[in-house]
This record gives structure tokens, C-alpha cells and sequence, in this order.
């Protein structure tokens, strides 16, 4: 089972709550290629009164007919609006002062629309802020968690944005989250088991896009996924990998054997380095070389245990 809570992230909940009460409008960063993954439950809780904007980073990576999913499914909801933008582009974050003071309403005329941006580790809070106030003012990188403090800063169009630390929440309860989050980059590769990460990768890409995972790496079959019950683990260890494999229909440990084959991985004597392939599968993925994806629909939310129960309780009673 994945999960990751550094030690922060405690202090940037109470960030939040000291400073909320001041809030005009949460902009939340989310990733467009998992937004529901790489939205924090915790933040939905602590914010269900303010009017949010649900940022979607990294837009140029995602596939856009899925992008336009989401953005019609935030849309929908109360006091909220959804946005898709590649954060390094200025030119696209125009439209977010004038949404801001949209979603906040009546402000006094004397003073800033105040906003709070959250978002996971590595989303692409940092560079979203440095790119609405025209200059550096957050630290930005390619490991999660670079943002420990909270800042705030004022820009063009009469807002004041408020920084907070990455938030993580302390367990992951959705396991295919856990790892769409992992291989996005959003989780450090220290705190994962990268081989594990890569393997599921590599049949959910060939579930959603096969097309894409063959083209780029010249495989010539898919091959389904086939039981082994020597490597299945027990439900007790907490390894939900046979499982998500099973649901992809694609034996992912396949895939990635022929990957590592092809691209360095094969050592004297024909054996597969494995590690290799996930390298290989995992930055070509993050860095977009696979082509415009996205790791998740609206379709794939998970329904919440008390639907489930009003459900088999309505099935029950013949309505």
C-alpha cells in the first residue's frame, strides 16, 4: 500500500485554518491529468464555504477531450469554476484575476480580492504564482514539497494571493489514486517502490491508451493479463498491485519486461533489467513523450460507501 504524510504538512493544515477566515476564494491546483487524484481531500473539507477555482495544471500534457471533462464536471458544481492552463504560460493565466473577482462577489472597492492557492506537492502552485505576478517569487522544482512557508503576494488586477505548503493528506484511502499520484511525479520516488509504480503504469496506459504506449515504444502486441498465484499477495499485506492489474485487463510486468528490453535494459546473458524500464516508462511519461494523456475521467470517482449501501438498499426493497 502507498502512502506519504511528511512531517509539514501538519503545520501547513493550520495555516489554512488560521488564515480562512479572510479568504475571498480558494484557488485549488490541481493536476489535468489526474484532478481528482490530485485533488486533497482534506482541502474539500476545510474550503466547502469559500467559492473555488479549480485550477487545472499542466493542460499541454493532458489529453484535451478529457480535460473538457473535467472542466464541464467542476463547473457544475455550486460556486465553483474550472480552468485549464499550462502554468508556464503567462498569456493563459490572464482570464484568473477577472474569475477571481467573479467567484468573490462584492468586495469593498478600497481593498484586494483575497486568495488562498493550495494543491498537492508538485502540482504546479509555485510556478502558477510566479506566473500571475510576472516574476519569482515562489521557489519552484521537480521534487514535491518545495514550498514550506506560507507567502503572499499582490498582482496585477487588484488581488492578493496567500502560498500555502503542499498538502497531502495522511492516508491515501484510494489505492489506483495512490498510484496515478506516484507516477505523475507527485510522491518522491524515495517513498515508493518505483518498480511496483511502473508495472501498474504500464497497464492502465495500455487500457486507456494503447495505441499511444505502442507507438512509442514498438510494441507489437498488448499481452492481457493472465493470474499468477505464486506473485499474487495477500490481501493482508496491503498490496492492491494484482488487483489494479487484474482491472486493467493488461499484464503490466509484461509490457514493462519488453520496454527495459528494448530501451537498455537487456544485460549479457538476456536478463531483463526491470528498473530500467520503469525509468524509462515513468520520465517519458512525466516529461509528455507518450503524447497528450490522462490518467483518469470523471467516470473513474469512486462512489461513496453510503451510495453503495442506499443502492443495495433500494435494489433490496424492489424500488
Amino acid at each position: 500500500m502507498l502512502g506519504w504524510y511528511p512531517g509539514h504538512m501538519n503545520k501547513a493544515r493550520r495555516q489554512i485554518l488560521e488564515a480562512l477566515p479572510e479568504i475571498d476564494v480558494v484557488i485549488e491546483v490541481l493536476d489535468a491529468r489526474l484532478p481528482y487524484s490530485s485533488a486533497n481531500p482534506m482541502l474539500a473539507s476545510l474550503t466547502r464555504h469559500k467559492p473555488v477555482l479549480k485550477v487545472l495544471s499542466r493542460a499541454d500534457l493532458a489529453d484535451p477531450e478529457r480535460t473538457r471533462e473535467w472542466a464541464s464536471h467542476f463547473d457544475a458544481q455550486p460556486n465553483t469554476r474550472a480552468l485549464a492552463v499550462t502554468t508556464t504560460q503567462a498569456r493563459e493565466l490572464k482570464r484568473i484575476p477577472k474569475l477571481c473577482h467573479d467567484l468573490a462577489g462584492q468586495v469593498r472597492a478600497d481593498r484586494d480580492v483575497r486568495v488562498m492557492v493550495m494543491g498537492i506537492p508538485n502540482v504546479g502552485k509555485s510556478t502558477l504564482i510566479n506566473g500571475l505576478a510576472g516574476r519569482t517569487i515562489a521557489k519552484t522544482g521537480n521534487e514535491p514539497a518545495v514550498t514550506k512557508r506560507q507567502q503572499k503576494v499582490r498582482i496585477a488586477g487588484q488581488v492578493a494571493l496567500i502560498d500555502t505548503p503542499g498538502v497531502l493528506w495522511p492516508k491515501i484511502e484510494d489505492q489506483a489514486s495512490a498510484y496515478r499520484l506516484a507516477a505523475s511525479g507527485a510522491i518522491r520516488d524515495t517513498a515508493i517502490d518505483y518498480l511496483d509504480v511502473a508495472v501498474v503504469t504500464a497497464a492502465e496506459l495500455a487500457k486507456r491508451y494503447p495505441e499511444a504506449l505502442s507507438a512509442r515504444y514498438k510494441l507489437k502486441e498488448l499481452p492481457p493479463y493472465q493470474p499468477n498465484p505464486e506473485a499474487e499477495r495477500t490481501e493482508a499485506d496491503g498490496d492492491p498491485g494484482p488487483d489494479l492489474l487484474a482491472q486493467t485487463g493488461f499484464d503490466g510486468h509484461a509490457i514493462l519486461t519488453t520496454i527495459a528490453s528494448k530501451r537498455g535494459g537487456l544485460r549479457a546473458g538476456g536478463e531483463v533489467d526491470l528498473h530500467r524500464g520503469a525509468e524509462v516508462l515513468l520520465h517519458e511519461l512525466r516529461a509528455g513523450k507518450l503524447g497528450r494523456l490522462s490518467l483518469e475521467t470523471p467516470a473513474d470517482i469512486p462512489v461513496p460507501e453510503e451510495d453503495n449501501e442506499e443502492d443495495a438498499a433500494t435494489d433490496a426493497s424492489g424500488d
